[in-house]
């Protein structure tokens, strides 16, 4: 194929990625990302495409291409127009691979709210524990905290332990939630006190992943503050309660 015929390809796979029929698009998709590098530059500049299901499919399409679009997705992230920043965040974060982490972190700081949140969802697919600072630092950010907390959690480093302390302790009940079962996971004793007194959270489930946590961690004082819980209004956090104290030791004989 001559370099005429294949940038006409090219463009007609481009407008094809715009056709109301689904199959066509997923066609498109998969060509294009055949197509390699020479299709990259073509499907970068589409990104900035003010229908969303239009960038959603060529972000698709990038993504086919694999490791060579990481470098040209970095680049793509100090873009001027910001659906360009989301959907390379995005891409990087489905690519997984550790050269974004960096890049992603820097995009946690982004201007734009729907790219912060698109960084955050890319470093949860990244997993990568180079990224635990920069996470710890964007729980101070309203837009995205619930969902860094929830990242925090599933990447399990103990770098995140006072943050994650700090947002038990603060006004977010969703934060709260992911704090309390983060503490947990991570198994650091420095989260004991606050767990413990996390089970008297107006929230059930801030309870019930308090108590959770608390058995993890195998400490002993909390059998005390665990047992008015047994007669909690929430079934499932008095249920949780009965498994966190028998793992404790405790026995229903030594109730006074």
């Amino acid at each position: 194929m001559s370099d005429a015929e294949q940038r006409e390809r090219i463009e007609q796979l481009l407008s094809a990625l715009r056709d109301e029929n689904e199959a066509l698009r997923g066609h498109a998709v998969a060509s294009l990302g055949q197509m390699g590098m020479e299709a990259l530059p073509h499907l970068i500049g589409m990104l900035e495409d003010e229908d969303a299901l239009i960038r959603e499919a060529t972000t698709s399409a990038i993504v086919r291409i694999g490791p060579e679009a990481v470098e040209p997705l970095i680049e793509a992230l100090r873009e001027g127009e910001w659906s360009v920043r989301e959907q390379a965040a995005s891409a990087l974060g489905k690519l997984k691979d550790p050269r974004g982490v960096e890049p992603l972190v820097k995009a946690l700081k982004d201007r734009d709210g729907a790219v912060r949140t698109a960084a955050v969802w890319a470093l949860e697919r990244v997993g990568d524990p180079r990224a635990v600072p920069g996470l710890v630092e964007a729980l101070g950010d309203s837009l995205v905290r619930e969902d860094v907390a929830r990242v925090l959690k599933k990447i399990g480093d103990v770098r995140a332990v006072d943050a994650l302390i700090e947002g038990l302790n603060g006004n977010n009940w969703m934060v709260r939630r992911h704090a309390a079962e983060a503490l947990g996971k991570i198994g650091d004793p420095r989260g004991v006190d606050s767990l413990i007194g996390a089970l008297q959270d107006e929230d059930w489930l801030v309870r019930r992943n308090a108590a959770e946590s608390l058995a993890r961690l195998g400490d002993k004082r909390a059998v005390d503050p665990l047992l008015p819980l047994l007669e909690d209004e929430n079934e499932m956090v008095q249920e949780t309660v009965e498994g966190a104290l028998s793992s404790l030791g405790w026995k229903p004989s030594e109730q006074t």
